[in-house]
């Protein structure tokens, strides 16, 4: 039996030469009008006129941390590439609900962006019995701008050098051992749950407000372990004043090429990734969102940043923002499981 035709084939495939032709010549009309619209798109996007004015990156967490030191890198970058300055904005409290409700609320004219821990923004959502915004509807993505490993920091009064030593110790001490986190409901709280449930370690949770503080904490001698952002510890770790157990990445941080993976240490499969993205409000034109888009896939592959990457121990990473919301739709659903494990849940 011959396979069928579809119906808007016919006008191509008939016998009738004038048929053909006039089939022909209206393919080719469509074929133009797309086209036109297309490369009007294409320009609208290029050409509009965006930034005539300074643009701020807000952060949801204090100086310090990944998501501080790369918001302070890409005002730099942005600021030489658009013409107009950009300021860092740091918001912080709350697991970031300040910021994002100061963003949800701000205009939608792409002067007010997020420079966002993405994780801790889906983990709100288990997190929290009720938020002031809806954290996929009350927000434009834009892209994601890094991946980050997390290092697990001990202080040099354990005597570990080892995730396997780190380990007899923890059980031998109990139920006594302090951690710090950025957090309650953080990527940091939630891995390091993680870790020790598959550990079988009990230890005291101490909530910081950003990794700054928490690795300070750790050098304190407040706390005995952490698994921090790579900014703050990497400088600590390579004076020599914390010990660095594991990364939490399937593979090892290029900054820190030395230290071995958490599975290496002696659990498989183990990995906890975290994600820095840019968020605008919610309504921002998309042509508008294109040409954001478009500078910060431009910064990510500059050699200026690409030196910031490899020293903070950070990932580039871009996408579209399609393919960003996306992503954030994946995430919540997973870290919202994560947090329902953890059995974390706040006013």
């Amino acid at each position: 039996m011959p396979s069928r035709i579809p119906n808007a084939a016919i006008i191509l495939s008939a016998d009738s030469p004038s048929r053909f032709d006039a089939g022909r010549k209206i393919m080719a009309t469509l074929l133009l009008l797309l086209g036109l619209g297309f490369f009007a798109g294409q320009s609208h996007a290029q050409d509009i006129d965006y930034p005539k004015k300074p643009i701020t990156l807000v952060v949801g967490f204090p100086p310090g941390g990944i998501s501080d030191v790369l918001a302070r890198a890409f005002a730099a970058k942005l600021t030489a590439q658009l013409g107009q300055p950009v300021l860092v904005e740091n918001k912080a409290g709350a697991g970031t609900i300040i910021a994002g409700e100061y963003i949800a609320k701000a205009a939608a004219d792409g002067y007010t962006l997020w420079l966002q821990d993405m994780s801790t923004h889906a983990v709100n959502v288990g997190l929290y019995k009720k938020l002031p915004y809806d954290s996929l509807k009350d927000f434009t993505p834009i892209t994601l701008v890094a991946s980050t490993p997390l290092m697990l920091v001990v202080h040099p009064s354990l005597q570990v050098k080892t995730l396997a030593e780190f380990v007899k110790v923890a059980k031998a001490k109990k139920g006594t051992l302090a951690y710090a986190s950025s957090g309650l409901g953080t990527i940091p709280h939630l891995t390091t749950e993680a870790m020790n449930g598959l550990l079988g370690i009990e230890a005291i949770h101490v909530p910081y407000k950003g990794s700054a503080p928490a690795i300070q904490a750790v050098l304190a001698g407040d706390v005995a372990y952490n698994f921090s952002t790579m900014p703050p510890a990497l400088s600590q770790v390579r004076g020599g004043k914390l010990v660095a157990l594991g990364v939490s990445t399937s593979k090892r941080a290029s900054a820190a090429p030395d230290v071995p993976t958490i599975a290496e240490g002696g659990l498989p499969g183990f990995e906890y990734v975290l994600y820095s993205g840019i968020l605008g409000p919610k309504g921002m034109a998309p042509a508008l969102v294109n040409r954001i888009n478009a500078e910060f896939v431009k910064a990510v592959a500059s050699p200026e940043m690409r030196q910031v990457y490899a020293t903070i121990g950070a990932e580039p990473l871009t996408n579209t923002p399609a393919e960003f919301a996306a992503h954030m739709s994946a995430e919540t659903i997973k870290l919202v499981k994560a947090v329902k494990i953890v059995g974390v849940q706040l006013e």
